[in-house]
């Protein structure tokens, strides 16, 4: 890991001064929704909306990775006013996903060190009351579900970047009892390698993201062997063919892994899945591709619609044509899915969850959350924050709202970038971050059930 010292005092107090929501704040829109990480606090809104999509190459393509620094002493991240955050545990190799199990532990996927962790809170506290490493010797992983779906399951799921695999499970167990079963093997696992994990509500089927092997599919070739007309007669629409084949799309599986199917293709990097309680519809976010310049092409959150295309390789936030495949796919135009919540290009987000809590203000519940990582290929940087999907009786307004702040230290410098968010057991909300390695519990109020 690449870090930096000798931080600015005015940098380690844009990091830790927490910024209170303004009330009454309009909602960001157009190209004034475009701004970077200065622009980032509490409670600023904002609405992107198909058509504030640039034209591709109006910006030069940036090549703009962070600078990853020691988090500066005593930083965290900012919340909104009222809301608390506090440390969790640090010095982690690399957290990602982190999901509660039903008797409120939080399991985490420590990618880089190919195991998952477990972390047992105290009552009302961010203090670990247990820890422990449930399971080693893993291959990157990273979603994490348990089954069947309820108070009582049996087994816990994990997506390394090339399987899925099975643990048994009973209640609290910190450290798995036997060897790990294989659900799905053989997942390609070059370039885009994490592979999220979710349940349908009645448990019958189990989903599978599985990124693209490519930016943009550049060594797909022109057209699949027995030619396009043949293949788009008889794979799903919009599928992808050679190194790409299964790639860029939603899977779907029996429990046990047989009866493999595509649920939905043209998705280029569904990083986080889950099921939106009110609705039991399936939800991603993804990110979408890069050297189009800086505002283009949006990220987004959608629903995952059975059978839907979302337009990778060939276009983008529907029927806009990305200018690397011109004239390749006319007869998908008009067939692409629009998704529903537009999110700043080259946020990177990679895990959503849905707020279903009791400790929240009322206006929380069925709200989202988004973990955005961050990108790199924007002149200045976005994302590095986790934001807030708002809803009305169940559907997204298409806005969204910046939570939790303040892990950008300069325009070269990050000292976080976030990955994981899950709904404890008492209501806190939890994030993972892997610029430091740290995990935090956000509370409203005392932060006690």
């Amino acid at each position: 890991m690449i870090r930096f010292a000798g931080l600015a005092a005015a940098a380690l107090l844009l990091a830790t001064t927490a910024s209170a929501q303004q009330a009454g704040e309009p909602v960001l829109t157009g190209k004034k929704a475009f701004g970077d990480w200065k622009a980032d606090r509490p409670g600023v809104r904002r609405l992107i909306r198909p058509d504030d999509l640039q034209k591709p190459y109006v910006s030069r393509s940036a090549s703009n990775g962070a600078g990853l620094a020691d988090r500066p002493e005593g930083a965290r991240p900012l919340v909104p006013s009222g809301f608390s955050i506090e440390l969790v545990a640090s010095g982690i190799d690399n957290p990602r996903v982190v999901r509660a199990a039903p008797n409120g532990d939080l399991f985490v996927a420590d990618s880089k060190a190919s195991q998952i962790r477990v972390y047992r809170l105290a009552e009302g506290s961010a203090r670990p009351a247990q820890e422990a490493i449930f399971a080693t010797g893993l291959t990157r992983p990273y979603g994490i579900a348990f089954y069947p779906p309820g108070d009582k399951p049996q087994w816990v799921y994990v997506a390394n970047s090339n399987s899925v695999v099975r643990f048994a499970y009973r209640d609290g167990d910190l450290k798995a009892e036997g060897k790990p079963e294989t659900i799905v093997p053989d997942i390609p696992a070059n370039h885009h390698w994490t592979r999220d994990i979710a349940f349908s509500p009645d448990g019958k089927t189990l989903y599978l993201s599985v990124g693209s092997g490519s930016n943009v599919a550049e060594d797909m070739g022109a057209e699949p062997e027995g030619g396009l007309e043949q293949w788009a007669t008889s794979a799903p629409l919009g599928a992808t063919w050679g190194p790409e084949e299964g790639r860029a799309d939603v899977l779907a599986f029996d429990p046990d892994g047989n009866n493999r199917r595509s649920f939905a293709t043209g998705l280029r990097n569904c990083s986080g899945m889950t099921v939106q309680p009110q609705t039991g519809a399936l939800w991603c976010v993804v990110n979408e591709r890069d050297e189009l310049g800086d505002n283009v092409p949006f990220e987004y959150a959608t629903t995952v619609r059975q059978g839907g295309f979302y337009g990778w390789p060939w276009y983008y936030i529907g029927d806009n044509e990305d200018p690397r495949h011109a004239g390749a796919r006319p007869d998908l135009s008009g067939k692409v899915t629009v998704p529903d919540v537009l999110l700043q290009a080259h946020s990177a987000p990679l895990n959503i969850a849905f707020y279903e809590g009791g400790s929240f203000p009322a206006d929380y519940r069925g709200d989202a959350f988004v973990a955005l990582h961050g990108s790199w290929n924007r002149g200045v940087r976005t994302g590095y924050k986790v934001v807030r999907l708002k809803f009305k009786d169940g559907k997204p307004t298409g806005e969204y709202e910046d939570f939790a702040t303040g892990f950008v230290i300069s325009d070269d410098d990050v000292w976080g970038r976030p990955v994981g968010v899950t709904v404890a057991k008492d209501g806190a909300l939890i994030l993972t971050e892997d610029g430091n390695g740290t995990i935090w519990r956000v509370t409203y109020g005392d932060g006690r059930s």
